[in-house]
C-alpha cells in the first residue's frame, strides 16, 4: 500500500473525526476494513469518527497510521491542534541524532542540507531502500530495517 500523498496531511482546523473519515475514504475502506487492517475495536474507530474522542492511544495512532498511510506525526499533531508544519521531511544528522530523541530544530530547516554541530550530510530517507524517514520515535527503517543513525567511525 502506497501512502497518502503529503496533500492528505491535515488540513487547518480539520478534526481528527473528519481527518480519519477522509482518509478512509481516500482507500475506498469500510469502518470494518480500517479496524481489521488497524487492528483496533470498532467502538474505537467509531467514537473517532463521530468526534466522541479527540485523543488516540498508542496502539490505535500506530494502527491507524499503518492502515491509512499517514505517518503518526499526523495524528499527534491533529490530537494537539497544532498544524502539522508540512510536515517537513525529517531530517537528522546520522552521526549526532540520539534515536528516539526530536532532531534539531535547525536539522528541519528546508535550506539545511548538513549538520551544524558535526558537517555531516543531513538524512531524511533511510541509507538502504530510501524510504523517507516518518517518524523519530523508531531507531530503524520499518521496510527494510537498516537504523538510522551510522555506528561511529574509529580514525
Amino acid at each position: 500500500m502506497s501512502n497518502l500523498s503529503s496533500q492528505q496531511a491535515p488540513y487547518p482546523d480539520e478534526s481528527l473525526a473528519e481527518y480519519v473519515r477522509r482518509g478512509r475514504e481516500h482507500w475506498r475502506m469500510s469502518q470494518k476494513e480500517l479496524v481489521r487492517q488497524a487492528g483496533i475495536n470498532i467502538n474505537s474507530l467509531r467514537k473517532i469518527e463521530q468526534g466522541k474522542t479527540r485523543r488516540l492511544s498508542s496502539k490505535t495512532k500506530v494502527g491507524l497510521s499503518r492502515a491509512l498511510g499517514i505517518p503518526e506525526d499526523y495524528l499527534d499533531a491533529i490530537c494537539r491542534g497544532v498544524p502539522v508544519a508540512e510536515v517537513q521531511s525529517l531530517k537528522i544528522c546520522p552521526q549526532c541524532w540520539i534515536p528516539g530523541t526530536e532532531a534539531e530544530v535547525l536539522w528541519l530547516d528546508s535550506r539545511s542540507k548538513f549538520c551544524f554541530l558535526c558537517g555531516t550530510e543531513l538524512h531524511d530517507r533511510c541509507d538502504r531502500c530510501q524510504h523517507p524517514i516518518e517518524s523519530l520515535k523508531h531507531q530503524f527503517c520499518p521496510i527494510c530495517g537498516q537504523p538510522y543513525k551510522r555506528e561511529a567511525r574509529g580514525d
